[in-house]
């Protein structure tokens, strides 16, 4: 059933499952099929983001799979979590290091708005000037008891039981949230110029990992406790180095952070070069962090388009099945990224209080050149 829809959609597109496109300088890489699909993917799903943002209704897209699945957005800071942690964990409260840092690890720990919300209606304010370990741990205990998910299935969050000797995981994180305050990271964090070297502060820390420590650092540079670019480094997750693996049959000894950057670079000409007119996130292309996540749902999206190409694990569904949500985002990026007016010029226009029009840019290798 599920294929039928799929050729049906392809009949009506004028696709092919196999099309003939000439892939240029990519060597030593060896493109698939999937890779032309990676393209198309991120086009798609970045239309259906501006098409929700303009408040038209479900479906938003004629793309059977799309349609049916969940997917993360194109841009890594569109997607529910990150919004309301860039809106509401990072700019409602004190903007110290201290407190900022606090927040962030905080909801990012858990990364459930739920659980946020859990922790927001017992103490009106969260802060760590009136942190307590006992009060934390009474609510997010007694949560568990009551049959609550507190900890998101996003990531995996490993625990180690040895370091702080807790059995109950969120114990550990709460203790070493308060580590990492007591060595002043906070603050080393923000006197750091380096991302990477930023990252490894956060990596030396137990229960931090390469993948998680990349996603935190991520996160906090959303605030204005730091302030990287985020194209200064990737660190694949295991989703996108099954990705790449299903877009490329060879890798001609380049590393998966060494092809996620390429194809960054490359974006623009990948782009023109199927025609695609992508809808840029305003003034600002895709950066590492996004096609490192685009890489990790093509490798969803594959699975139903491209069961053929196979990666590097066994799976061959997707998960989760998407379900429209009714609550609307009033959308806010970092200040420091320049883009909040044309988010709400655009939004204005789409509700007839505008007339300014949707900005895009066009962009060649790390120059951006915009214009209305």
């Amino acid at each position: 059933m599920e294929q039928m829809k799929i050729d049906r959609y392809l009949a009506k597109t004028g696709k092919k499952r196999v099309s003939h496109f000439v892939f240029g300088s990519l060597a030593p890489l060896k493109p698939t099929i999937v890779f032309d699909t990676f393209w198309r993917f991120a086009a798609e799903r970045q239309n259906i983001f501006f098409k929700k943002l303009a408040g038209e209704h479900y479906p938003w897209t004629v793309d059977p799979i799309l349609r049916k699945y969940k997917f993360t957005n194109a841009y890594r800071a569109c997607d529910r979590v990150s919004q309301y942690l860039i809106r509401n964990v990072i700019q409602e409260g004190v903007q110290s290091p201290e407190e900022i840092f606090f927040r962030i690890l905080l909801f990012k720990v858990f990364n459930s708005i739920e659980t946020w919300k859990l922790l927001k209606e017992a103490f009106t304010e969260i802060s760590y000037h009136n942190y307590s370990f006992l009060a934390y741990d009474m609510v997010l205990t007694r949560a568990m008891k009551e049959g609550r998910s507190i900890f998101s299935a996003a990531y995996i969050m490993p625990s180690d039981k040895s370091v702080f000797n807790f059995k109950k995981k969120h114990r550990n994180y709460l203790r070493l949230i308060e580590r990492m305050i007591e060595d002043d990271v906070p603050q080393r964090l923000a006197d750091i110029t380096s991302m990477k070297k930023a990252f490894e502060l956060l990596l030396s820390y137990p229960m931090i990992g390469n993948f998680l420590a990349y996603q935190f650092i991520t996160d906090i540079n959303y605030s204005g406790l730091t302030n990287f670019s985020e194209m200064e480094f990737v660190i694949p997750g295991p989703g996108a180095r099954d990705g790449i693996r299903k877009c490329f049959s060879e890798s001609g000894g380049l590393s998966d952070s060494d092809i996620i950057r390429l194809v960054t670079d490359r974006q623009q000409l990948e782009f023109e070069r199927r025609g695609i007119k992508f809808k840029y996130l305003y003034t600002r292309p895709l950066q590492l962090i996004d096609c490192q996540n685009l890489f990790c749902e093509i490798d969803k999206y594959s699975r139903i388009a491209h069961p053929e190409i196979k990666g590097t694990s066994s799976r061959q569904r997707i998960k989760h099945v998407y379900r429209p949500n009714g609550a609307s985002i009033q959308y806010w990026f970092p200040p420091k990224w320049r883009i909040n007016d044309y988010i709400k010029d655009f939004q204005g226009h789409a509700e007839g209080k505008s007339q300014v029009p949707h900005a895009t840019i066009q962009t060649r290798g790390n120059k951006d050149r915009s214009h209305l």
